[in-house]
């Protein structure tokens, strides 16, 4: 039987793959396959900006943020989040620190104009935006007239998990995003990530970085940490959805408005009904 893929996504590991120095080779990789649709000409170097403050935090079971951001060639910034759970918040949030990444380019005494680019990409395991697909990219447009852009200087991406999983034309021969995401997803088939590898010398680079960081037992441990706080968090989630659902039910609740309030699946909802 085959062991089960490590989770690429894992904020830990995936800090540890693309985020020090070394990763440029997979970080240059992933950035030309996200940006691409933007127009943009490929990178061809960029410095990382590492971040080496949240291994005490792990340790001792703190939130922290494992994001991970480098500095182009052309001077334009760009900084890459994992958020797995839907805190509600990602619209807002996301503008707030892609505007501190486009604020703190600006040193005292320099002018406005020599503001670098700010690129926020944010690698979502939840369905957002909504409406949007597996790759949503903003910038600022006027509203009564999409075609007429502000700036080119605001970049902020979403690459939806959940909408990749439902993708059915699947092309990872041509797209390199596709690619990417097929190795990135952990619900991936080992088949269809090891045939994404086999495709693109970046990811290769990304999957024996990744072979590399786990062969230390701290990086086990570390990655293990933050699998099982994940888990723990989706655990609490699913036991207070359910609950809710059972106090609904209880006070005469109609199946239907309980699936439309809790996102459960008439299915389980009817087992819940029939406890009571």
């Amino acid at each position: 039987m085959q062991s089960q893929r490590l989770n690429p996504l894992n904020d830990f590991l995936f800090y540890k793959v693309m985020g020090e120095r070394g990763d440029e080779p997979q970080l240059i990789g992933f950035l030309n396959a996200v940006l691409a649709p933007s127009g943009r000409k490929p990178i061809e170097s960029l410095e990382i900006v590492e971040k080496k403050n949240f291994v005490k935090e792990m340790l001792e079971g703190k939130s922290c943020s494992l994001d991970v951001m480098a500095v182009l060639a052309d001077g334009a910034r760009a900084n890459i989040e994992v958020q797995l759970r839907d805190k509600r918040n990602m619209d807002r949030r996301s503008l707030f620190y892609w505007s501190k990444l486009y604020a703190e380019a600006l040193e005292k005494g320099h002018d406005y104009r020599e503001l670098p680019d700010a690129i926020a990409i944010n690698i979502v395991g939840y369905d957002f935006p909504p409406g949007g697909g597996e790759h949503a990219r903003f910038r600022l447009r006027e509203a009564s007239d999409p075609s007429l852009e502000l700036t080119s200087a605001m970049e902020i991406h979403f690459i939806n998990v959940v909408k990749w999983r439902q993708q059915r034309d699947r092309d990872i021969a041509n797209n390199p995003l596709h690619r990417w995401l097929a190795w990135l997803d952990p619900e991936s088939p080992r088949e269809l990530a090891e045939e994404a590898k086999g495709m693109d010398s970046a990811i290769a680079s990304a999957d024996e970085r990744q072979a590399f960081v786990m062969q230390k037992r701290e990086a086990r441990e570390l990655y293990e940490m933050r699998q099982k706080a994940e888990r723990d968090r989706r655990s609490e989630i699913a036991f207070a959805v359910e609950k809710i659902a059972r106090n609904a039910l209880a006070k005469g609740a109609s199946a239907e408005f309980v699936h439309e309030i809790t996102g459960l699946a008439m299915e389980e909802i009817a087992g819940l009904g029939s406890g009571l």
